[in-house]
């Protein structure tokens, strides 16, 4: 073989691999999409249930009722950031009177969003307790208190859930910013 067909040759195999590679690339960032921690300016939708897509509005979160499970959802890519557990949301609504200053600040007529993983072993955290107004984790008995800005007030949880401020727009439930602390527990 000459010196300029190897060249030639070297050069077409190259093109076709990255031609063939380029799909994969692709996939691989819409997968990166959908586990990209919440953005400001996501939409949040039901994560489950019968609504299961659909965005929250302020009307559907109810005082007095348990929080709704919910995932940031980009409304320009149309990509619910679902790939990953650490983006679910716990929503919740509150009596602005009954909440501190920090947590009424990242509020939005009454809903709070926290980080759905605890932060001691990173079990989703799904029980509520009404009477007390508490998220409690079902694995290690962990419980935060919505009211003041997710501290923990039992178990062995070493932080308090993030936080995620929200506001309302067009009769959405928006994203406002980042997770105020990282979602999830910190191995030792």
């Amino acid at each position: 073989m000459s010196r300029w067909s190897r060249r030639a040759w070297l050069r077409a195999a190259l093109g076709a691999g990255v031609l063939l590679r380029t799909p994969l690339d692709a996939a691989a960032q819409a997968v990166d999409a959908r586990s990209q921690r919440p953005q400001s300016g996501d939409r949040c939708v039901f994560a489950e249930g019968a609504q299961q897509g659909q965005v929250v509005g302020p009307a559907d979160v109810l005082a007095g009722k348990p929080p709704i499970k919910a995932y940031p959802f980009d409304p320009v890519s149309r990509v619910v950031r679902d790939g990953s557990r650490l983006n679910q949301i716990l929503l919740l609504r509150l009596s602005p009177d009954e909440i501190d200053a920090a947590t009424r600040a990242q509020s939005a007529d009454g809903v709070v969003a926290y980080s759905g993983v605890c932060t001691h072993t990173g079990c989703d955290v799904t029980m509520w307790q009404a009477e007390a107004q508490r998220f409690r984790c079902p694995c290690h008995e962990s419980e935060f208190d919505p009211r003041d800005a997710g501290r923990v007030v039992g178990g062995p949880a070493p932080r308090r859930l993030p936080r995620l401020p929200l506001k309302i727009v067009d009769g959405a439930i928006v994203v406002g910013g980042g997770f105020t602390g990282r979602p999830g527990f910190q191995p030792g």
